[in-house]
């Protein structure tokens, strides 16, 4: 083989079919992990909004070892923030969390007292807001952790 030949045989590139092979590997790969990383926020969210709840029960459980009751329906959760004016008034109230966290969806907790899983229940409606739901919509409550 002359060099002439050689040097042809290194500038040559690829063919066209090389190509699409490589592009069709590319989106099948793609296809592949794509739709697995798409999901991870919303799983994310999920596990943010497990860690909120899970602070606020400890906050609760706090405040119940030190007034001897939970807060009520009416002073909501926001009595573990800012001392309870209305009845029951707390005698022995210390700031429980320095803010009250909105899940990670951008709406507020919900407080039920008494509840209907536990004593009390902790819980964000999930993705889409409202009671009920399948996947990332479904409710994410105190009696799930």
């Amino acid at each position: 083989m002359s060099s002439a030949q050689t040097r042809l045989r290194r500038m040559r590139g690829f063919t066209l079919i090389e190509v699409m092979v490589v592009i069709v590997i590319l989106g099948i790969l793609a296809a592949l992990v794509v739709p697995k990383v798409m999901s991870r926020p919303d799983e994310a969210r999920v596990v943010a909004a497990k860690q909120d709840i899970s602070a606020i029960m400890q906050a609760l459980k706090l405040y119940k070892l030190d007034n001897r009751r939970y807060p009520s329906a009416e002073q909501g959760l926001q009595a573990l923030v800012v001392k309870p004016t209305t009845t029951p008034v707390p005698d022995n109230w210390k700031s429980y969390l320095d803010k009250l966290p909105m899940d990670p969806w951008g709406k507020p907790y919900q407080y039920v007292v008494p509840g209907l899983k536990g004593e009390v229940d902790v819980m964000s409606l999930g993705a889409d807001g409202a009671p009920g739901g399948e996947g990332f919509d479904a409710d994410i409550g105190s009696w799930s952790l």
